[in-house]
């Protein structure tokens, strides 16, 4: 197939000059605040624009990839590809990343809910890099990462990007799009020292994040520190990896990891909420040193957390560590009709 040849062919300069005339074409294309998939689709189009990317518009809705344009199948070198599909099933991005040979820029628009085996095969291979954005912003960044490192830094390996369309997600300011790609950063509001807890999300459920907060300032007199966290799996992979150096090198200085130090100093219990299953925030679990709430889709409801469980599970955790009753976590179940 001209998909085969396409995967294989080494990098060459051309592809590189590709890459980065993409980069420079997004970077001067201005995008709106918006929706991860209307970035992802604005992003196509610029792309198109250039003729220097492999825009593939497809369906996985069978275990088998479908069938690849023509004028794709012909071309005899590699350029950066965006694949955009929809696939709901593992079995059905595991034909797709086999077809790329494990390479490009696949972004699902999944918009029926995604079997819990596609999750849990994203984090387990190592090909992927899987991202969960909240915003248009943070899929902007991602996009340009993944351009810049397969194709500029020739560094092995897939990017996958989770999209959805309801909302448009926190700002992301350009201090913080380092600490975006490296799976989490703060969003910036109004923070003292009085009790408080920290709030991890992801992607869609992020938007309940938000309002669980709201909900522990009004109700409770709680703060949140908020957290967007664009990728769960990079954060553990990282924090895996520091802690075998760690284990393989007991006399040299320890290494740390993006999410112990986005963390550090603050002993306030800590939440991270995902719409995916719930394995994929038990990642963080072994890393974190404050007391850590995963909530996935399944661990209270049947889909992701509302945000009223978030906040009464909040409020559990102060409980637990002693910070406030448990009277306050009975009337937060009363208050918002849980029990």
């Amino acid at each position: 197939m001209g998909t085969r040849c396409h995967a294989t062919l080494p990098m060459t300069a051309s592809t590189e000059r590709s890459a980065l005339l993409c980069i420079d074409a997004l970077n001067a294309a201005r995008q709106p605040r918006c929706t991860p998939l209307y970035s992802v689709m604005t992003m196509a189009n610029t792309l198109e624009s250039s003729r220097q990317a492999w825009v593939i518009r497809g369906q996985s809705r069978s275990r088998r990839a479908m069938n690849w344009p023509t004028w794709f199948a012909r071309n005899t070198g590699e350029k950066p590809l965006l694949y955009l599909h929809t696939a709901a099933s593992s079995a059905q991005l595991r034909a797709l990343s086999s077809e790329t040979r494990q390479r490009g820029i696949l972004c699902n628009d999944s918009k029926t809910r995604p079997s819990p085996s596609l999750p849990l095969w994203l984090a387990s291979n190592p090909y992927c890099t899987p991202y969960d954005p909240a915003s248009g912003e943070e899929t902007q960044a991602i996009v340009l990462a993944g351009l810049q490192a397969l194709y500029v830094d020739g560094q092995p390996g897939f990017y996958y990007l989770a999209l959805h369309d309801q909302g448009d997600g926190p700002g992301l300011s350009p201090q913080y799009c380092e600490d975006a790609l490296k799976g989490m950063y703060r969003v910036p509001r109004a923070y003292t020292s009085g009790l408080s807890v920290s709030l991890l999300g992801a992607g869609r459920a992020f938007d309940e994040v938000v309002h669980a907060a709201q909900l522990l300032e009004d109700d409770w007199n709680v703060e949140a520190q908020l957290w967007s966290c664009p990728s769960y799996t990079r954060l553990a992979r990282e924090a895996e990896a520091a802690q075998r150096w760690n284990r393989l090198h007991p006399l040299e200085a320890k290494r740390s990891c993006h999410l112990r130090e986005c963390l550090a100093g603050n002993d306030a219990p800590v939440i991270a909420v995902t719409g995916y299953p719930q394995p994929i925030v038990d990642q963080l679990a072994g890393h974190v040193d404050a007391r850590f709430v995963a909530l996935g889709a399944g661990s209270v409801e049947a889909s992701a957390p509302s945000r009223y469980w978030i906040a009464v599970l909040a409020l559990k955790a102060l409980a637990d560590d002693g910070r406030i009753d448990t009277t306050q976590v009975e009337a937060a179940l009363l208050r918002y009709h849980l029990r």
